[in-house]
């Protein structure tokens, strides 16, 4: 799996409730060996990939009540509701709820957690 993971990722911060997923090499044949055109597979509306990096998740709101008194101790760290994807879970999603772009000459896909529709993890 080491193979899927780049260093150079790391720089990378994904915010809120997005995953970053490297895209599964495909092959440019079907399964009855006919050579299919570029980009054949890049319009089908269910795309899948590995999970490189996952934001913090959804923000929860910090109550301004609590606050009101000048000696409580005001927290500025933000809470949040954990995502369910993890590092190297391989991830099934909506391609028309993914964003594209290419980083270091490899193609990439921040899609946001209510676009994926199933997650595959080894244990």
């Amino acid at each position: 799996m080491t193979d899927k993971f780049d260093g150079r990722i790391d720089k990378l911060i994904v915010v809120g409730d997005r995953v970053l997923i490297k895209p599964n090499n495909q092959s440019n044949k079907s399964t009855g060996g006919l050579l299919l055109p570029p980009g054949y597979k890049e319009k089908e509306e269910v795309q899948s990939g590995w999970v490189i990096k996952t934001g913090p998740g959804y923000p929860i709101p910090v109550p301004s009540d609590d606050f009101d008194e000048p000696w409580k101790k005001k927290d500025d760290n933000a809470n949040y509701i954990p995502l369910q994807a993890k590092l190297g879970d391989l991830a099934i999603f909506l391609k028309k709820g993914a964003i594209e772009f290419q980083y270091h000459n490899q193609k990439y896909f921040i899609v946001s957690q209510h676009s994926i529709l199933l997650l595959e993890r080894d244990e």
